[in-house]
């Protein structure tokens, strides 16, 4: 009978090798039924998101979780193809981020996926070809799942996945997983891309009608530029939007507008054509971008105060024959690249802004000819009339006077016949005025200022800085335009020949009582007892119209000088003046 027990357990050994198998294979259909449903969960929640970063977000998450990746990232592969724009990570501590610095652009292993568009399996990435190890204080990898996601035609970034849990290799289930992944993810992709598209269409649309809107409600230029500018850099993510205008006579631009990244200190600046992101724009009269705009070797020139800004694009405002300006938006360091999707919207919202830039320019040479149309009336109305009646006035006292008896009322008659002459010379005087001195008047002060400044650029070797602030070119009459201008040179040519500064600011302001330029700088400082010849022709220019002129030393060293003229309000006296 013992030697039966051993045949008899063989049919109970091959019953539970049976059991085992049929156990592993119910298992391995539990594990591919349980990866089918993470798969289904991961589309439909890719699917569900329209923000494209979302939808990035929620795929390379996804990804790193159907495979047990330790490591996963998405790299979308910029405009011109063979570098990464954006670069989206799984896995890493925002300290490893930090330490690691910049971000990966597509070169070595990461190029290699960019280069041949194929899913791409590596036991040892350290082993293969491209491979060239990686930055300082990068976590060690290992093994390597890379797969490309196509959104429709195009290749629009690729899925990197490195050291699956366990010390296992990637297999090819799990490239078969990522690959549906990624077609499941081109299709989110592209309706999250169009719907992104006509959410921005949408916004343009309204930033048009709200900047039209502003126009015929009669809002001041500035006030429309800050506007367009607002909303441009709103509707594009731009962290900086500087308007800049040319200035007349000049090869440069003034920046007009600034908005962000420390807008006070761009604002006033004067910029070169040549060499500089918006000069480009504003000569060739279409659109120049950057991935980087603190670091692009084709625009060196101009001030250097782009620190932490990155991808930047500039139109104009207007062609190149007729430019009114260029608008130029940045982004930060890190953000994607301006692309044609949304450069070709941005375009037309520039030509847009250009035509309400002209309308309001129409509209203000409407409104200054109805002023001079209303100056000439009055001038007509007051020789015709006025001066008529007083002269008739006159000529009765004087006819009265001879009948008077009363010495002393006869002396009275007398006086008020010569106030009458008097007055009738200070009406003739403003007539005068009134119809000769818009002839006489040349460009704009806002307009001679901007020239001055931008003139003195090349003998100092930088801009220098320029706010104007105030009704400059309606409440400060010509004389008095003519003593500033002529003062502004004055003290720029003493900053080039004497000062020595690295840094000059100028500072134009009209107030109800005066005109002040001041003009700032980081230089040696005036010597005590060194007033030299052109410092006492400014002090007597200064004079000359009842003004000051005043030099003093600011806290942190160079010099500071104030010339400042008042704004007589009465028409008699500004008549005498003039």
């Amino acid at each position: 009978m013992g030697e039966q027990e051993p045949l008899s357990q063989i049919p109970k050994m091959r019953l539970d090798e049976l059991l085992e198998e049929l156990q592993a294979r119910i298992n391995a259909a539990r594990g591919t039924r349980d990866r089918v449903h993470s798969l289904l969960e991961a589309v439909l929640s890719v699917g569900r998101e329209l923000d494209l970063a979302h939808v990035l977000r929620r795929i390379v998450e996804a990804a790193a979780l159907l495979v047990d990746a330790q490591y996963a990232a998405l790299g979308v592969i910029g405009p011109d193809g063979r570098t990464l724009s954006q670069f989206l990570t799984v896995g890493m501590t925002d300290d490893q981020i930090e330490k690691i610095g910049h971000l990966p652009e597509g070169h070595g292993l990461l190029g290699e996926l960019i280069r041949h568009p194929e899913p791409l399996r590596l036991t040892e990435l350290g082993e293969h070809a491209a491979s060239y190890g990686f930055p300082d204080h990068h976590p060690p990898m290992r093994t390597f799942l890379g797969v490309p996601i196509r959104v429709r035609d195009e290749v629009f970034g690729n899925l990197y996945l490195t050291d699956k849990r366990g010390g296992q290799d990637f297999d090819a289930e799990d490239e078969s997983v990522i690959s549906t992944l990624s077609v499941a993810a081109g299709v989110a992709i592209d309706n999250a891309r169009l719907y992104e598209g006509v959410q921005r269409q949408q916004r343009w649309l309204q930033a048009n009608a709200e900047i039209t809107n502003s126009l015929l409600s009669g809002k001041a230029r500035l006030d429309v530029l800050e506007l367009i500018a607002r909303r441009a850099g709103h509707i594009t993510g731009a962290v900086l939007s500087d308007v800049s205008v040319p200035v007349p006579g000049t090869d440069n631009l003034v920046v007009e507008l600034a908005l962000g990244a420390d807008e006070d200190e761009r604002r006033g600046l004067v910029i070169p054509v040549d060499g500089t992101l918006s000069g480009a724009a504003h000569r060739s009269g279409e659109s120049a971008t950057t991935a980087a705009l603190a670091d692009d070797d084709r625009y060196t020139s101009g001030p250097r105060n782009f620190d932490g800004l990155g991808p930047a694009v500039a139109v104009p405002l207007g062609t190149a024959e007729e430019g009114r300006g260029v608008l130029l938006l940045a982004r930060a360091v890190g953000d994607p690249v301006f692309t044609e999707a949304e450069i070709d919207p941005l375009l037309v919202f520039a030509g847009q802004a250009a035509v309400t830039l002209e309308l309001a320019e129409r509209r203000r040479d409407a409104e200054q000819l109805a002023l001079l149309e209303d100056r000439d009336r009055i001038a007509r109305d007051l020789h015709d009339l006025a001066i008529q009646r007083l002269f008739a006035t006159g000529m009765t006292l004087q006819s009265a006077a001879r009948l008077v008896e009363h010495a002393g009322a006869a002396e009275r008659v007398s006086r008020a016949v010569s106030d009458l002459d008097e007055t009738i010379k200070i009406i003739r005087s403003t007539i005068f005025g009134l119809r000769v001195r818009d002839e006489e008047t040349g460009p704009s002060l806002r307009a001679r200022a901007a020239r001055a400044v931008g003139e003195a650029a090349p003998a100092l070797g930088y801009p220098p800085r320029l706010s104007m602030e105030g009704l400059l070119d309606t409440d400060v009459p010509l004389p008095v335009a003519d003593h500033v201008v002529a003062a502004l040179g004055e003290l720029l040519s003493n900053a080039v020949r004497h000062a020595h500064a690295t840094r000059v600011e100028v500072s134009l302001q009209a107030t109800p009582e005066e005109v002040i330029l001041t003009v700032s700088d980081n230089g040696s400082g005036v010597p005590a007892g060194g007033r030299r010849s052109g410092l006492k022709n400014l002090e007597e220019r200064a004079q000359s119209v009842n003004g000051s002129f005043t030099i003093s030393t600011p806290p942190d060293g160079g010099s500071r000088l104030v010339w400042r003229a008042p704004l007589l309000r009465d028409e008699g006296h500004r008549s005498t003046a003039s």
